[in-house]
């Protein structure tokens, strides 16, 4: 028994990795099993770092409590350059990816194995001004309009491939600025730095939360349809009974009242579990996109 469990281990940290790299920014936790090895769980940015501590470190938290094995240790990125090179570079054992993400992180040995729920939050919305004088969203010919970042789906190819489809050219049209995050395009907007800020549901609700003198000057003009939500990824050197734990752990927290808190703090009903084949209506939105709007890498 006691061979079982050190290849048991082994295996685990494989998968993980029993130490931190300098780089990343360590969170704080409570009391966390004695031994057990880190497994590093990049999110990616849909906030600034500070407050996605905030609302995720107590899904870590209560991962920890329910995955014995090991110790789940949050990471935020400054931006989502930085966070993809986490994936490109597999230097997470988990990871919350947008679905355009997903079909990066395959290529690099990751696999879904969840999603959160609530499908119908998944969308681009362009907040502007309200004394903006848009009306029509070819009103924004000649105009800038802001985007989180190039691999942003929601805000981003989303976005872009609801104005060409309403007539406007993306490549000649209008001037794009990938400003970094979702809240930095929500406060270009409100700077009158751009004539419309990209973002998802989200981060629109929160951001009416913690600035509403800045969210009353401003509204939702147009939105996009949706896709299938936020993806969980796992990298394939993770053992499969650990990732087992790790979802039995998510879709779990529907389950009880410190888990809805969680949830409700996250702005997400629940996590349902998933696979690959998940995201197929995003490859083929992607490849779509690429055809129509602008070429990008489709991960074929």
């Amino acid at each position: 028994m006691k061979a079982v469990l050190a290849w048991l281990l082994v295996l685990v940290l494989a998968g993980c990795g029993g130490e931190r790299t300098p780089a990343a920014v360590p969170p704080e936790y409570g009391p966390a099993p004695v031994g057990a090895p880190v497994c590093r769980f990049a999110v990616l940015p849909l906030h600034n770092p500070q407050r996605l501590h905030a609302v995720f470190q107590p899904m870590m938290a209560h991962l920890d409590a329910r995955v014995p094995e090991a110790r789940f240790e949050l990471e935020a990125s400054r931006d989502f350059a930085a966070f993809e090179a986490k994936l490109e570079n597999r230097e997470v054992a988990f990871a919350l990816v947008n679905p355009y993400e997903v079909l990066m992180a395959r290529r690099h040995g990751y696999r879904v194995f969840a999603k959160m729920a609530d499908d119908g939050d998944f969308r681009g919305i362009f907040v502007v001004r309200r004394d903006s004088g848009l009306k029509r969203v070819a009103d924004l010919k000649g105009r800038a309009v802001a985007y989180p970042a190039p691999t942003a789906l929601a805000a981003g190819l989303q976005a872009q491939y609801f104005l060409h489809a309403n007539g406007v050219d993306v490549n000649r049209d209008i001037e794009n600025r990938y400003v970094g995050s979702h809240d930095s395009s929500i406060l270009a907007a409100y700077h009158r730095q751009v004539a419309a800020g990209a973002t998802w549901p989200i981060t629109w609700r929160v951001f009416q939360r913690t600035h509403p003198k800045e969210a009353a000057e401003l509204e939702v003009a147009w939105q996009t349809p949706t896709l299938p939500n936020l993806a969980f990824v796992v990298r394939d050197d993770v053992p499969e009974g650990l990732s087992a734990q790790a979802l039995a752990a998510l879709v779990g927290m529907a389950a009880d009242a410190q888990g809805q808190a969680i949830l409700r703090a996250l702005e997400f009903t629940s996590v349902v579990a998933a696979d690959d084949t998940s995201y197929e209506p995003v490859r083929r939105f992607v490849r779509d996109f690429s055809a129509r709007v602008r070429p990008i890498e489709t991960y074929e």
